[in-house]
C-alpha cells in the first residue's frame, strides 16, 4: 500500500511541477525560475510535512517520498547548471547555485518552524 501512495502522490507532484513550468515559461530570463520556485516550496513543504507527519509513516510516504519528491527536481537543476556552465553563463550559475541552497536550506528550516507552530 505504501508503494501505491507514493506512486500516487508522485504523479500528482510531478503534474504539478510540469504546471509551474508551463505557466512560468515565457519569462525571459536566463535564471531558471520555475525550478527555482518549485525547489523552495517543495522544501518549504517537506519541512512543515516533517514536523507535522512524524509519527505517520503512511501520510509520509504519500506526501513526502511522493508529492515532494515528484514536485522537487534535483535532476533538472543539475541539467539547468550544466547548461549555463555550457554558455559561460558562470555569473548566473554562482547566482543561481547559492540561491537555491540558501533558499532551499531556509524554507527546510522555516517549515519545520511553522510545523512546531501547528
Amino acid at each position: 500500500m505504501n508503494f501505491l501512495l507514493v506512486f500516487l502522490g508522485g504523479g500528482l507532484g510531478s503534474v504539478c511541477r510540469y504546471a509551474v513550468s508551463v505557466a512560468m515559461a515565457r519569462s525571459g530570463s536566463p535564471l531558471p525560475w520555475a525550478t527555482l520556485l518549485v525547489n523552495v516550496l517543495g522544501c518549504l513543504l517537506i519541512g512543515l510535512l516533517a514536523q507535522t507527519l512524524a509519527r505517520d509513516s503512511v501520510l509520509r510516504g504519500l506526501f513526502i517520498a511522493g508529492f515532494c519528491g515528484g514536485f522537487t527536481t534535483f535532476s533538472t537543476f543539475s541539467l539547468e547548471c550544466l547548461t549555463m556552465w555550457q554558455a559561460q553563463q558562470f555569473g548566473w550559475l554562482a547566482l543561481y547555485v547559492v540561491a537555491s541552497l540558501a533558499l532551499g536550506l531556509a524554507a527546510v528550516a522555516g517549515g519545520l518552524a511553522l510545523g512546531r507552530l501547528l
